[in-house]
């Protein structure tokens, strides 16, 4: 598959494993970010439990291999080893995590892809959603429970192109981002927003999944029901910060100062600051026009101020 810039490549021992490969990227625009393509491998091997019994010491390790890589699992281990400088990945899931499947796709695969990814291409791996237009994007910024998500969504569904919701990849050399456009994901107390809208039953329709917060979230395949995905990566030309504030009677685009803009990212991009990509990225996001975006009384505002800041770049 052509993903996050690389030819991934996937092999397995079951059909279960692959079948969350292809519920995770299949059907994803392929994005190339240089001439130069990088070949990444990642092995998924599902191990074999055998039938429980008494004993009285813990179970044997089960010798496993793949992509290079020799190791050892017991029968309750799921694990993930990556080596960037070997271009591969070795995913190990017991038979009982299959019952978790959203798990075994975000916690492992995913983490061995985004990790392949952004190390191997020398990428900036930001905690951001990323939408945009015609070639360009805007990085926004927030914690966990913020609003990147349901932002996102609004902009998706008012023409704007989707990148990601939760993790971009930036190339701190050419500021080009890509992404996984594969879900987003939306809280009940969301749809509120949609009113009684086609867009508001698909969400509806949707799967529920389960953080490990406990939270609860609608899981949309923008694959389906003609979403507009990034064709291909967009360069970053501003970063926008959520903010809890109400705006008011002010406008929702408040402009942020360089040390500010510098203090926001090291405080909210803690693994992406330890990359050694790190300061050529801080070099040239020094230099975009820099927001502090409020609340408004719908999320459309908050569309049409992201619009804006498209336009005047």
């Amino acid at each position: 598959m052509q993903l996050l810039g690389a030819a991934f490549r996937f092999d397995s021992n079951s059909a279960e494993l692959m079948g969350l490969v292809d519920c995770a990227y299949r059907g994803l625009p392929g994005h190339r970010l240089s001439g130069l393509e990088q070949e990444l491998r990642v092995s998924l091997l599902l191990t074999s439990v055998p039938q429980r019994r008494k004993r009285a010491e813990p179970s044997p390790l089960a010798m496993i291999s793949g992509s290079g890589f020799l190791g050892g699992a017991a029968e309750t281990a799921n694990f993930v080893v990556v080596s960037p400088r070997e271009h591969a990945a070795l995913v190990v899931v017991s038979p009982p995590m299959l019952r978790f499947p959203y798990h075994a796709r975000y916690e492992l695969i995913e983490f061995a892809v985004f990790t392949l990814a952004a190390r191997a291409q020398r990428l900036v791996p930001l905690h951001a959603a990323c939408i945009g237009q015609r070639g360009r994007a805007i990085l926004l910024f927030g914690p966990s429970g913020s609003g990147k998500s349901t932002v996102a969504l609004h902009c998706l569904l008012d023409g704007f192109d989707f990148l990601s919701e939760d993790s971009a990849f930036v190339s701190p050399d050419t500021m080009l981002a890509t992404g996984v456009s594969n879900f987003v994901h939306i809280r009940a107390n969301s749809l509120r927003w949609l009113g009684r809208s086609r867009e508001a039953a698909v969400v509806r329709k949707s799967p529920v999944i389960r953080r490990r917060s406990g939270v609860k979230k609608f899981e949309v395949d923008l694959r389906r029901d003609g979403f507009r995905l990034a064709k291909s990566p967009p360069k970053i030309v501003s970063l926008v910060f959520l903010s809890p504030e109400t705006a008011g009677n002010r406008p929702l685009l408040k402009p942020i100062s360089r040390s500010a803009l510098l203090t926001n990212l090291a405080e909210s991009q803690g693994y992406a600051a330890s990359q050694p990509q790190w300061q050529d990225f801080r070099k040239k996001v020094s230099h975009l026009n820099t927001f502090e975006l409020r609340r408004g009384r719908h999320p459309h505002e908050a569309v049409e101020a992201l619009r804006t800041v498209l336009m005047r770049n």
